[in-house]
């Protein structure tokens, strides 16, 4: 039995800034609870023996000449941003906000 609970789901959710519903918060429990279950069964099966993989097929790079095309000004860039300065997108600062 791993340690998610309702509490750790809606402070989750807080964090995230998703607003949650008792039911969805019940679902999200047992979800969550089975998943990190079955990560800790394959914590106990992968040994050193057996090499860590991220894809079934190995995977290969594939490069392609990097030539410059036709690019935006920044005029153009900007020209229907709903707010811009400094030759800059203008956006409402997130960080620094209470939790």
């Amino acid at each position: 039995m791993s340690e998610i609970t309702p509490d750790l789901v809606r402070h989750l959710g807080v964090l995230a800034r998703i607003q949650l519903s008792d039911e969805e918060v019940e679902r999200l429990t047992g979800q969550l609870d089975v998943i990190v279950d079955n990560i800790a069964k394959v914590s106990q099966v992968a040994t050193p023996e057996v090499p860590a993989t991220s894809h079934p097929v190995p995977l290969e790079n594939v490069f392609r000449p990097d030539v410059v095309g036709d690019t935006l000004t920044r005029e153009q860039a900007l020209q229907n941003a709903p707010d811009s300065a400094d030759g800059r997108f203008r956006v409402t600062a997130i960080l620094g906000e209470e939790q």
